[in-house]
């Protein structure tokens, strides 16, 4: 649908990020993402999609993607989050390689408003997880 009418996303994308509205690709690298979105869309961030991180500590050909999207992104001023942490050693990988986010089970489940809330109140922190 995006690239049916390029010209006119593009432009909105812009009037969006010209009032504070930062835009990301997710599951970047599957499905319908493409290299020339990062050349043609003015986005902010990459989420590296969770099939290749739930093995990037098992399987080169994972690590190699997660690494060469994580440099990707750094290279063209991009944010990268990557999806589907799951374990301590998935951190460790990923912190090496300068991944400014992560999600995942890791982390935490996904909560309600009233869990996230308390979790705040708590003052839970990545710390406290490692």
């Amino acid at each position: 649908m995006v690239m049916k009418n390029a010209e006119d996303v593009i432009q909105t994308i812009h009037e969006l990020k010209s009032i504070g509205i930062g835009l990301s690709i997710d599951d970047f690298g599957t499905g319908y993402s493409s290299l020339s979105y990062l050349k043609r869309f003015p986005i902010d961030v990459l989420k590296i999609d969770q099939s290749f991180i739930r093995h990037l500590t098992t399987d080169a050909d994972d690590a190699a993607i997660a690494t060469a999207v994580i440099s990707l992104a750094k290279s063209l001023r991009l944010k990268v989050i990557a999806e589907g942490v799951e374990t301590a050693e998935h951190v460790t990988f990923l912190r090496k390689r300068r991944c400014d986010q992560m999600q995942g089970y890791f982390f935490s489940k996904p909560v309600s408003t009233e869990e996230f809330s308390q979790l705040l109140r708590e003052g839970k922190n990545l710390n406290d997880l490692l």
